[in-house]
């Protein structure tokens, strides 16, 4: 199953025309997009807010990742301070999976962002988290925080926001998007045989790991395929899909 490095902005210096900052608000994004993040069987890894950008990357690099997606709010400035909407998602221009995604994010975005014409995809040749990170990596730019309308729709809407960006990453792994629940415990009830866990919830899907009869198992989603239901499940570190008829919860 994949998983994402999960960079939120650490610039709390960059303060919000009404309240509060761009490191505040994109952490509490990234807090609301871990409970779907694992309702949909996506790994993650959080930046550490103490070491900003650079740590950021060397932290990414230093682990496995399918996915860095750092998280931030953008600033007019200038002559421009307040008069600038949009959200801006950066991918690096030779890179087609960050290219890929970056459209998608953008595409998605379109659906709740006010003015969907400004949500785009932009190359960048300068960000560090997008062209110095091994990761297909992208960085978002989600609406302006020196413009009223756009600060009120990013404080408003983190929750929409949050399920939007899992959604896109779910569209980009080609795995289905499935609804943040409560977090449960299983049983594995077989006739003795192991139970396969599986990439994706079809008896196609690759076999991944195998949990044996009797073992504890937790539950993160449940995903209700074309013949049965599947649950998302995490046992001895593999993360992936189980039929949900052979567990007990």
């Amino acid at each position: 199953m994949p998983t994402v490095f999960l960079s939120p902005s650490t610039q709390e210096f960059n303060n919000y025309v009404t309240e509060g900052n761009e490191e505040l608000y994109m952490n509490m994004l990234a807090d609301r997009m871990e409970p779907y993040l694992r309702s949909s069987g996506i790994k993650y890894v959080r930046n550490d807010p103490d070491r900003g950008a650079v740590g950021a990357i060397a932290d990414s690099n230093s682990g496995y990742y399918d996915v860095h997606l750092a998280l931030h709010t953008n600033a007019g400035g200038g002559e421009f301070a307040g008069k600038l909407r949009g959200i801006d998602i950066y991918y690096a221009p030779e890179d087609d999976d960050s290219e890929r995604l970056a459209v998608i994010i953008a595409n998605n975005l379109e659906n709740i962002y006010p003015l969907p014409s400004r949500s785009r995809a932009l190359p960048t040749y300068n960000l560090g988290e997008v062209l110095r990170t091994r990761a297909v990596a992208v960085l978002a730019e989600l609406g302006y925080h020196d413009n009223y309308e756009d600060e009120l729709w990013i404080r408003t809407n983190l929750n929409s926001i949050a399920k939007n960006l899992v959604q896109s990453l779910c569209d980009y792994f080609g795995i289905p998007f499935i609804e943040a629940g409560a977090v449960r415990q299983g049983i594995v009830v077989t006739d003795g045989s192991g139970l396969n866990i599986r990439s994706y919830p079809s008896l196609e899907g690759r076999i991944i790991g195998s949990a044996p009869a009797d073992a504890m198992v937790t539950v993160y989603g449940v995903f209700y395929g074309e013949d049965s239901p599947w649950y998302v499940i995490s046992y001895n570190g593999i993360t992936g899909y189980a039929s949900a008829e052979y567990i007990a919860v």
